[in-house]
């Protein structure tokens, strides 16, 4: 007993391997962020990036990374002279992303954007890898397929979103049958207390400017239009054993509680905490385990106050659209997806405006067939001829 004692105390002291797909967008800068402040505790194998080489690179120089690879193949030249003089092996394109994933790390976070973080990401799960996924198309967009795949391997998904990864903290998997319902929460964006009028003349500057978190550009507006709460819905349905009726959103403006969980008899479970990504990435990267973060502590007694209050849906359509997707089922959510991503492209360059995103996205949901989603080709499909639609559309 002593000598096993003494190789799960040495195995606990090893670093634990991993690799960020998507290392220099938010969430992957954010993970950087808490290996700098645990460098004994991990050793990066693989990071990837799309255009970014110069944040790559010295993420990769910082970190001593095994593989470092750019999605644009055409700048496989400058990262390759960017990294010249380390052991740092560099690729580049779709195939060099499939070969991170393929890397043998203890644990991946796949927080590639888009539609770009499907097959990387099943790539991973096909090793039976623990991912930390903070992509939001593998559930989205290919979700029956996606959690097939993980069932069929053994893999183990670890949710990154703060809302799903508070769900996760507190769900019995044990008594699933004693949940009642998960309430998702959402701060309500920018634009929570605008009318309708206010909204459809607000600008993009005043969309991004988030009141409580640190997000880039497309997040901050789908969080201003409350999309994202409609797409961690359908994640929701995937991740845990639930239907869709027994999903709620719940506006709560200072995103302090993450999210809850009822149960039959009464008890609501919640995680709470500052909003902070790196602490629901912290517990994706450290899991079983918890470690330490730099995320400034909770304070209830400065906050004094925290209040609900249920979705307006004919201010925040969205919400609608995205459940409807959800019962349609097939493709409809990843005509969801792709057609909302054209639209608050729409309305940053000054295209359309805030309440046409929702409008844009009805549109493509009404004019395309749904279809079955089998292979990751049918996904690809699907959301191409969603975003050539949804491109369309004047």
């Amino acid at each position: 007993m002593a000598l096993v004692s003494a190789i799960d105390q040495m195995e606990n002291t090893l670093p634990k391997t991993i690799s960020i797909l998507g290392s220099t967008g938010s969430i992957g800068c954010n993970t950087v962020d808490l290996i700098n402040h645990a460098p004994k505790k991990f050793k990066v194998q693989a990071l990837s990036a799309n255009n970014n080489v110069d944040l790559l690179a010295k993420q990769a120089r910082q970190l001593n990374a095994r593989l470092a690879v750019i999605a644009n193949p055409n700048l496989y030249n400058d990262l390759k002279n960017a990294l010249a003089g380390t052991n740092t092996v560099v690729a580049a394109g779709p195939r060099g992303l499939i070969e991170a994933a393929a890397l043998p790390s203890e644990r991946i976070i796949a927080a590639i954007v888009g539609a770009a973080g499907l097959a990387p990401t099943l790539e991973s799960v096909r090793r039976g890898a623990t991912i930390g996924l903070a992509n939001k198309e593998c559930l989205v967009s290919a979700g029956a397929l996606f959690t097939e795949e993980v069932e069929k391997y053994g893999a183990t998904l670890l949710p990154v979103d703060s809302e799903h990864s508070a769900i996760f903290q507190v769900f019995d998997f044990k008594q699933e049958k004693k949940v009642e319902k998960i309430i998702l929460t959402a701060s309500g964006g920018p634009f929570l207390n605008f009318t309708k009028k206010q909204m459809s003349l607000a600008t993009s500057t005043e969309a991004v400017a988030h009141p409580n978190w640190k997000m880039g550009a497309k997040i901050s507006i789908d969080s201003a239009t409350m999309m994202n709460k409609g797409l961690e819905l359908i994640e929701a349905y995937h991740l845990f054993p639930v239907e869709e009726p027994q999903i709620e959103i719940l506006i709560h403006p200072q995103s302090v509680i993450h999210s809850m969980v009822e149960y039959i008899d009464g008890s609501v479970l919640a995680q709470l905490g500052t909003p902070d990504m790196r602490t629901p990435i912290a517990y994706a990267i450290s899991w079983p385990e918890r470690m330490e973060t730099p995320s400034q502590r909770l304070s209830l007694a400065e906050i004094g106050t925290l209040t609900f209050e249920t979705p307006d849906i004919d201010k925040f359509p969205s919400l609608l659209l995205a459940r409807e997707a959800l019962i349609a089922g097939g493709s409809a959510p990843t005509i969801l997806n792709a057609a909302n991503e054209i639209a608050v492209h729409k309305f940053l360059t000054g295209e359309i405006n805030f309440l046409d995103i929702a409008e844009n996205v009805d549109k493509a949901l009404q004019n395309l067939t749904i279809t079955n989603i089998n292979s990751l080709d049918d996904v690809i499909s699907a959301d191409t001829e969603a975003r050539e639609f949804a491109s369309s559309i004047l």
